[in-house]
């Protein structure tokens, strides 16, 4: 098994920036593939992007050249680096660990508590 933790959600400005952390415990974490989704009320669970073996990367069109995903497998941690945020940027970020790397959601089995992103315009 593998627990999940993100940190570092807030609330900014339009235009800030904010960078996300994942802090894996329990088994190796360079073993997983690991991504980052992003949930709204009401609406289901948002592929961001992930990042496959620390060196393969893949975006949501999105955020793409705004959003850097990142990992230190020395430290068991994955790191979501956001920049010019927008209003609809708003949302829980949650990150996620599987053994296929995949957009979709329900491919993932371990997934971190969520922290909140609050974009002000």
């Amino acid at each position: 098994q593998v627990q999940l933790v993100e940190s570092g959600g807030g609330l900014v400005q339009a235009g800030d920036s904010l960078r996300l952390s994942c802090a894996a415990s329990g088994r190796t974490f360079s073993g997983y593939h690991m991504a980052w989704f992003r949930q709204t009320p009401g609406k289901e669970r948002e592929f961001v992007g992930f990042n496959w073996g620390g060196s393969v990367t893949y975006y949501a069109d999105f955020v793409k050249g705004r959003f850097t995903i990142s990992r230190d497998n020395a430290k068991n941690t994955m790191y979501l680096q956001m920049n010019s945020l927008k209003p609809e940027d708003t949302a829980v970020y949650y990150c996620a660990a599987g053994s296929s790397y995949s957009t979709k959601w329900y491919d993932y089995d371990y997934w971190g508590q969520g922290t909140q992103v609050t974009v002000s315009s």
